[in-house]
């Protein structure tokens, strides 16, 4: 496996402009891009996407399709074909290649802000020439960066803060 980039941290509230940019905050954006590209966009959970660099990612998805393979190999999908369709189905339209420029602006793509719940108003405010910008949260997710809908952000916090002592004490 690739080496990870420095352990990303930080939470930034940040404009999704009317070209559907979003700027990914320098905090986030120079450790994750410090090895230099290609970089993934990745559908994780309903509501929120995230961002890899692309080595880093392929590895573990090679991983999980590894052991998958290993699986069928042995006869341990046979019954299994429905799952085995929706297993091909999601791996094949959860991620695309993602294009960060020099200014840390990252361009997401249409499936990917329909993922995002972007079709409806979110933490909308004015822009430069009138136009409208919605507002994202963006995190650091210890090896990459989410790119979350803020309703969908403090969903996921309900759920699982109350577990957060847990997760620390299991993880140190």
């Amino acid at each position: 496996m690739p080496e990870l980039p420095t352990f990303l941290e930080g939470e930034f509230r940040c404009k999704l402009d009317a070209r559907h940019r979003l700027a990914v905050p320098r905090a986030l954006a120079e450790p994750l891009t410090a090895a230099g590209g290609p970089y993934v966009l990745a559908k994780e959970r309903l509501g929120c996407v995230s961002l890899w660099n692309a080595e880093v990612w392929q590895s573990t998805v090679n991983l999980k399709m590894e052991l998958s393979k290993q699986k069928v190999r042995g006869g341990l999908w046979n019954h299994r074909i429905e799952q085995a369709q929706t297993f091909g189905r999601l791996l094949s339209t959860r991620h695309a290649e993602a294009v960060i420029d020099k200014k840390y602006r990252l361009v997401v793509p249409e499936g990917f802000r329909q993922f995002l719940g972007l079709t409806e108003p979110i933490a909308e405010g004015p822009e430069e020439g009138g136009e409208t910008a919605r507002y994202l949260t963006v995190l650091g997710a210890a090896v990459c960066v989410e790119i979350w809908h803020p309703r969908a952000w403090l969903k996921y916090l309900a759920r699982r803060m109350p577990k957060f002592r847990q997760l620390i004490e299991e993880l140190s």
